[in-house]
């Protein structure tokens, strides 16, 4: 920041420390001119609460709490609106918090991300005026709405298309690479991703570089080789409505 004539605002600096896994946390700090910086077991970032485990459960908990509060204020004038309306509110105010920076929960087990399911649950049920217990596959899919689970994995599948065409950034696409195989097969032109090592698939089965080859080639090929942006996200959102929310066909 010297070098940029840039100051930094002690009063507005965190510091966070983030060991690896079988490493104990450390405190301590560090001096920016007369103030001193502790670290901290969270800190905020573009909006979006880190943990010093990347846990991420302070985000899930920060993000509840938030819909939670507008679910609230949308239910004191749900007699005044209609139910179109009300889907707008909710997707405006509810669902855009779900979905803000949802590819970092990409990975974490279903009991992690239920908070935000619930949330989703409730929207739901708001838009049709309906009581809590209500069964709310019918109302997402009547709304067009994926589960949350579904939505993470949109969102990771949607920057694998981008990194796959070249037009992400190049830190995912250093990470994110398209299958190229040693000697001319059939393969080639299948749209696969190169899958990560082995041992890091075992490891660190969270990373981005990891999921998103996984969840990508798992995808059908007409998925897979769009043609475009629009028309891939037109077709993984059907796949995914598909998988998540159509009922299974009856067993013979």
């Amino acid at each position: 920041m010297d070098n940029h004539h840039l100051k930094l605002n002690p009063g507005k600096t965190e510091m966070i420390f983030i060991p690896a896994p079988s490493s104990n946390l450390l405190d301590f700090s560090i001096s920016l001119g007369d103030t001193v910086v502790s670290s901290s077991p969270t800190a905020k970032n573009l909006g979006v609460v880190m943990d010093n485990r990347l846990s991420l459960s302070q985000n899930i908990t920060a993000v509840s709490r938030t819909c939670r509060f507008f679910l609230y204020n949308i239910r004191r004038i749900r007699p005044f609106l209609t139910t179109y309306a009300t889907q707008l509110l909710v997707q405006a105010m509810v669902l855009s918090r779900l979905d803000y920076c949802n590819s970092l929960l990409a990975g974490l087990p279903a009991s992690a991300i239920r908070p935000l399911q619930l949330i989703q649950n409730a929207a739901a049920r708001l838009v049709y005026n309906l009581p809590r217990h209500s069964h709310v596959t019918p109302l997402l899919t009547d709304l067009h709405w994926l589960p949350v689970m579904a939505r993470i994995k949109f969102k990771t599948l949607v920057l694998a298309y981008q990194a796959a065409k070249g037009s992400a950034p190049g830190y995912i696409q250093r990470i994110i690479r398209p299958y190229t195989p040693a000697r001319p097969l059939r393969s080639a032109t299948s749209g696969h991703l190169a899958p990560p090592p082995l041992r890091v698939c075992t490891s660190r089965c969270r990373l981005l570089s990891v999921l998103a080859p996984r969840w990508w080639n798992d995808l059908p090929m007409t998925v897979r080789t769009a043609e475009n942006l629009t028309t891939f996200k037109r077709r993984l959102k059907t796949h995914l409505f598909r998988l998540h929310l159509s009922p299974p066909l009856p067993s013979l």
